[in-house]
């Protein structure tokens, strides 16, 4: 059995959540199954294990659960991407867009070398919105964005699109 159709297994639906018509994508038993969660994480590091990484970086929170340990496997740092206001010290902020209105995300001014290699790591990818943002804010910084790698990706919201020209990696695909 490959990666994608395992960790498929503990990948629940819950409908109509958090908005009637939605059907949620959750992650928690794949983060509740300890093999599962090494699959996902090796997968990742598989995945990008040409890509000479220097850094990886992912969106608070749940990018944090997979980015860490990839960082860790990858011998790398790790830079965490944070809503306005979180991070302690001197930052970089990029408002952005989503469905309906804006939000800031911040990254210490000091996280990234110019021209380091960063992969940016999250659970989902749906429409694009955060991770282009967090792609943005990594590129203000002169880092070079290696990869987007993502444990899911939900095709039919064509949030790849909105990463381009930047390479894009999922395990799952709906």
């Amino acid at each position: 059995m490959n990666a994608a159709t395992e960790l498929s297994r503990y990948i629940r639906d819950i409908p109509d959540y958090p908005v009637p018509g939605v059907n949620f994508k959750d992650i928690c038993p794949l983060l509740q199954n300890a093999s599962a969660l090494k699959l996902a994480v090796a997968t990742i590091v598989e995945l990008v294990s040409t890509l000479q990484i220097d850094m990886v970086a992912a969106p608070d929170a749940r990018g944090f659960i997979f980015g860490v340990p990839v960082a860790m496997a990858l011998d790398c740092g790790f830079v965490p991407i944070r809503k306005a206001g979180k991070l302690p010290y001197d930052t970089n902020s990029l408002e952005y867009e989503l469905e309906y209105g804006t939000d800031i995300l911040e990254m210490h001014v000091d996280a990234v070398e110019k021209g380091s290699r960063v992969l940016l790591v999250d659970d989902l990818l749906a429409t694009g919105g955060t991770i282009r943002a967090c792609c943005e804010l990594l590129e203000q910084q002169e880092a070079v964005v290696a990869s987007c790698c993502f444990v899911v990706e939900l095709d039919f919201l064509n949030g790849r699109e909105r990463l381009t020209p930047r390479k894009v990696q999922s395990i799952i695909h709906y």
